[in-house]
C-alpha cells in the first residue's frame, strides 16, 4: 500500500472515531501539514465520503451522512461484533434474514484470515421468542469462544453468574459464601431467542441438559477433552429449547393448557394471544385455547384480557381461577385475610 492510500485510511479511521476534528490536530496525528490534510479530505470526498468543513477559530472536519453508502472501515472488535449480529439476524428466518446473509458474506470476504477463521466457527440456532422477551448484551468474544467449543466438541469449563439476588433486609443474616465451582458442560448449540444468547449443553455434574445465559458466562481455559455429542431429545434443537423455556422440560407445548370463552371479539384477542388459538364466536365472543408454565399463570393470563370469561376446561384451570380470586380479594381487602 502506497503512502497516500495508507494516509487516507488513517484519516478515515480518525474521522470515524469522533464527531469533530480540528484541522491542526488531524495534521498532528497524521504527521503531515494542514495543506496535505485538505488535499486528503478532497480525495475522500471524491471517493464518496461526505466530509464537511466545520467553522470555528481553528476550523476542522466532520464525517457526515451522505446519499450513498461508501466503503466503511472497522477495527477487529467492530468487525467481529458486526459479523456476530449478522449471523444472528440470518438465523432468525425474519424478512431481513436473506439480506443479512448476503451482508455477512460481503463482510466475510474482506475479513483478514485470522478473523474469518473464527467467524466460520460461529453457528447459531434461532428459537422463537416468548411475548415480551427482552434482550441482553453478550460479549462477541465469548460467543465466538462458545461456538468454537461447540464446533470442536470440547468440554467447556466456565463460571456462570447467577441472576441478581434481591437486596437482603436487615436481620436476614447470611452473606456471600465461597464461589461455586466452574460448570463442566458438553456444549451442543449456541442459541438466540428474543434478543438473548444461550448455550445449550449437557451438564456433566448435574447429568442433564441445561441452557445458560451467554451474558453470564465467563469461559475458563483451557477447554476439556473432546466428547461424542449426545442427541437432543426429539432431535429438533429449536423445539426442545422452546419446550424448556415453556416449562415442559423438552419438546412439545406448554405443560398447562386450557380453554375459555371470552366476552371479547376475536380481533381484539388475537394480537395478544401469543401462540394460543383464537376462534371467532360472534361480535363480542371468542374461544381461546392458551398455554402457560403453571395453572395460576394461565388463569392470570386469561384474566389479563380484562373481560368476563367462562372456563371450558380443564378442572385445574377452574381451581386456579378460584384460588386467584381469593388471593386477589384478600389483597384488595374485600375477602378473608391471608394466612401467614
Amino acid at each position: 500500500m502506497n503512502a497516500t492510500s495508507a494516509r487516507l485510511l488513517a484519516l478515515l479511521s480518525l474521522l470515524q472515531a469522533r464527531r469533530d476534528w480540528p484541522g491542526e490536530l488531524l495534521a498532528e496525528r497524521l504527521r503531515v501539514s494542514r495543506r496535505t490534510v485538505r488535499r486528503d479530505v478532497e480525495r475522500l470526498r471524491e471517493l464518496g465520503y461526505p466530509v464537511a468543513a466545520t467553522r470555528g477559530p481553528e476550523g476542522g472536519y466532520r464525517l457526515g451522512a451522505g446519499a450513498q453508502l461508501p466503503p466503511l472501515l472497522f477495527d477487529d472488535e467492530q468487525a467481529v461484533a458486526l459479523a456476530v449480529a449478522l449471523r444472528a439476524a440470518a438465523a432468525t428466518g425474519t424478512g431481513t434474514a436473506e439480506a443479512a446473509a448476503r451482508a455477512l458474506e460481503s463482510v466475510r470476504q474482506v475479513m483478514p484470515a485470522r478473523l474469518r477463521h473464527r467467524l466460520d466457527g460461529l453457528h447459531v440456532t434461532a428459537v422463537p421468542p416468548a411475548a415480551g422477551a427482552g434482550g441482553s448484551p453478550a460479549d462477541p468474544q465469548v460467543l465466538l469462544a462458545l461456538s468454537a467449543a461447540v464446533r470442536a466438541r470440547e468440554v467447556l469449563r466456565f463460571d456462570h453468574a447467577p441472576a441478581p439476588a434481591p437486596v437482603p433486609r436487615a436481620g436476614d443474616g447470611g452473606g456471600p459464601g465461597a464461589p461455586p465451582p466452574p460448570r463442566r458442560v458438553q456444549p451442543h448449540h449456541l442459541l438466540t431467542r428474543g434478543g438473548r444468547w444461550y448455550l445449550l449443553g449437557w451438564d456433566l455434574d448435574r447429568e442433564g441438559w441445561r441452557t445458560f445465559r451467554a451474558d453470564r458466562i465467563t469461559p475458563r481455559s483451557p477447554t476439556g477433552p473432546r466428547f461424542v455429542p449426545r442427541e437432543v431429545p426429539g432431535g429438533d434443537v429449536a423445539a426442545f429449547v422452546d419446550g424448556v423455556f415453556k416449562g415442559a422440560g423438552g419438546p412439545g407445548g406448554w405443560p398447562c393448557r386450557g380453554e375459555v370463552l371470552l366476552d371479547l371479539p376475536a380481533a381484539a384477542v388475537l394480537p395478544h394471544a401469543g401462540d394460543g388459538v383464537v376462534e371467532d364466536l360472534g361480535p363480542q365472543r371468542c374461544r381461546l385455547v392458551l398455554g402457560s408454565w403453571s395453572w395460576p399463570a394461565l388463569a392470570a393470563a386469561v384474566g389479563a384480557f380484562d373481560a368476563d370469561f367462562e372456563v371450558v376446561g380443564p378442572a385445574e384451570l377452574r381451581a386456579a381461577c378460584a384460588a386467584l380470586s381469593h388471593r386477589f380479594a384478600a389483597a384488595a381487602g374485600t375477602g378473608p385475610p391471608r394466612r401467614r
